[in-house]
């Protein structure tokens, strides 16, 4: 069977990660819903990891989350975990269908020829964990759910900055191919980088997105809207999320 507790792209929220320090003052009943909320999520995440065929446990996460859903005893802790909150907080189900749909996109596609194209697969994959919690966080502006969207992008384009090493030995390249030709890096390039060192920093996959960020097309803070697009009348409310955006760097 699969083992749900297997680690993966998405970590059992522990004293290791920065979300475990930014809700840790969250009241009682808000952290266990946040925890919750992340290890289902994490568990779908890890479906694509686990060495059994990818479709059978997606499928599985599907009528999982309609269980929670349709008021039916789910299957698994993490569905049993979550399906509380979900009246509690009113906690939409379309993000978590976006999620495994884009967490599906895995399975078919390794490469990303636009921006444009990666960016949609970062909306499925990490703005939809964020709209889900600003639920649970409680808010009024509707502009909060903006800067939730920008904010999972902008959390999702670190992760794939610093993981091109080891996503490349999975045969995974999150680069888009147009700036790669942009910029003058190879496939080869990207190989050679993983090869001879595994410091993302170091490696050629980093300097395509350095040299993205310089031609003011993409910033983490640009991605992020912490400037532009929070509503500062919510500040209170999402100082959490707020602290784990800023801590959450290369």
């Amino acid at each position: 069977g699969v083992e749900f507790g297997a680690p993966g792209r998405r970590r059992a929220m522990s004293r290791d990660t920065s979300f475990y320090y930014s809700f840790l003052v969250l009241p009682v009943r808000k952290r266990r819903a946040i925890i919750a909320v992340w290890d289902f999520c994490r568990a779908v995440d890890d479906a694509v990891d686990v060495g059994v065929p990818a479709a059978q446990p997606l499928a599985m996460w599907r009528a999982e989350l309609d269980a929670c859903y349709g008021g039916r005893s789910p299957a698994t802790p993490q569905g049993r975990e979550l399906q509380p909150y979900i009246r509690e907080f009113n906690l939409p189900q379309q993000p978590f269908e976006d999620l495994i749909a884009g967490v599906e996109m895995d399975l078919s596609q390794s490469r990303y020829q636009t921006f444009g194209a990666l960016a949609e697969y970062c909306r499925h994959v990490a703005s939809t964990v964020g709209l889900i919690c600003i639920e649970i966080f409680g808010y009024r502006d509707p502009a909060t759910r903006a800067y939730a969207v920008n904010l999972g992008m902008a959390l999702q384009l670190t992760n794939i900055i610093r993981d091109v090493a080891g996503d490349f030995e999975q045969g995974r390249l999150y680069l888009p191919a147009e700036d790669m030709t942009r910029f003058g890096v190879s496939e080869n390039d990207i190989g050679a980088g993983v090869m001879i060192v595994k410091n993302l920093f170091a490696s050629v996959g980093y300097r395509v997105w350095w040299n993205r960020m310089i031609d003011g097309n993409v910033t983490f803070h640009d991605a992020n809207g912490l400037t532009d697009e929070f509503p500062l009348t919510e500040f209170q409310t999402f100082r959490h999320g707020l602290t784990f955006g800023l801590n959450y760097s290369f």
